[in-house]
């Protein structure tokens, strides 16, 4: 029998620590699932979210929007999107993001990470209310009965899973929309946990060569991308905006990269990222998580005398998030380095100012 409450760190307060709270479990309707929280990924919007810069979230809330963790409880039958039936100790993936499913957008433009009534567990669904668990710092999660779930055989550590329900669905999104051909230069601006996918997704696409773009301070985190599959790395503090265009240019034939992406949230990372990229290329903005205020582009000389297509890149959608499943679960690149600081729910302010500060490449909660 489960325990008749469960603790979560909330966030009563911005800028405040987390404080630690009972809930009451409550009971299941109708294909509703409680899930044991076995890890929660701290992603960087965690903090925005945490320092009141994020328009959504509502207080109290309990934060945690990447989550893993083992089937406790269902009410009724309930099979994962591969039609798997689902049991008591399965691990399990969920989409974070929750759509209405009948509008315009969900429906016929097939894009539901446009659903203006979307919500996303952990982001905007504020705990005030029962069942309250709706985020993922928690010892437990309660799964609305229209919730996507992704059922995981095998023997494999759930932290090194988190990234894919949302830095890896979102680079999949990204991906999908940038139609690399084989022997595309990419380039990468930003080196964090999505930049890590980028590079993997790319790679598997065929592309040519690939560069990362970050600071010195994110040396071990270059590193980590050049193992991901990046040919070559460079150090914006250390070079010039021309020095970098020029590197770009020279690893390419002179044209710029066919394919940017922008993963770092800098406004100025966007700017830079237009100009490098080649004419009738892409330049995707899938870093951009909350209000960053206006970019100056040059709109005459690097997007419409080029050719260019600026795409923004909004969130992600279950096919995301299955494909950056598989991509970790092929084990062709290591993922398993990504998780590199571990913290149990008490400690989950630590784990936010660790990623506030970059000490981590991925913090994980582990309730």
């Amino acid at each position: 029998m489960p325990p008749a409450t469960a603790r979560a760190a909330v966030l009563a307060s911005y800028g405040r620590p987390l404080e630690l709270r009972e809930f009451p479990l409550v009971p299941l309707a109708d294909g509703e699932v409680r899930v044991r929280v076995m890890a929660a990924g701290v992603c960087g919007s965690d903090v925005h979210i945490w320092r009141g810069e994020d328009p959504r979230t509502p207080l109290p809330l309990i934060l945690g929007h990447e989550g893993v963790g083992c089937v406790d409880e269902i009410r009724g039958a309930k099979q994962d999107v591969y039609d798997q039936e689902l049991r008591p100790g399965d691990l399990v993936l969920w989409e974070r993001g929750i759509t209405c499913g009948r509008c315009a957008y969900c429906v016929i433009r097939k894009q539901p990470a446009l659903c203006p009534h979307r919500r996303t567990y952990g982001i905007s669904v504020g705990c005030a209310d029962a069942p309250h668990l709706r985020g993922a710092y928690a010892e437990y999660i309660h799964l609305r009965a229209d919730a996507h779930l992704i059922r995981v055989d095998g023997d494999v550590d759930p932290a090194v899973l988190v990234s894919a329900t949302c830095s890896g669905a979102c680079a999949a999104h990204a991906i999908e929309q940038a139609h690399i051909r084989p022997g595309d230069a990419v380039l990468v601006l930003g080196p964090g946990p999505m930049a890590m996918f980028l590079v993997a997704f790319a790679r598997e696409r065929g592309a040519g060569h690939i560069t990362v773009i970050g600071s010195r301070r994110s040396a071990a985190r270059l590193a980590m991308a050049q193992r991901m599959g990046a040919d070559s790395v460079l150090f914006r503090d250390e070079t010039s905006l021309a020095d970098r265009l020029e590197a770009v240019r020279d690893q390419t034939h002179g044209f710029g990269a066919c394919v940017v992406f922008e993963a770092s949230g800098s406004p100025e990372a966007v700017a830079e990222a237009v100009e490098h990229t080649a004419p009738y290329g892409t330049c995707l903005i899938p870093g951009i998580a909350v209000p960053v205020g206006r970019v100056p582009v040059s709109v005459f000389e690097h997007i419409a005398r080029k050719n260019v297509r600026l795409q923004g890149v909004w969130v992600s959608d279950t096919s995301h998030l299955c494909a950056a499943l598989d991509l970790v679960l092929s084990r062709r690149y290591p993922f398993d380095e990504m998780v590199t600081h571990r913290f149990p729910l008490d400690e989950a302010t630590g784990a936010l100012e660790v990623v506030e500060r970059r000490e981590a490449v991925k913090a994980v909660v582990m309730p």
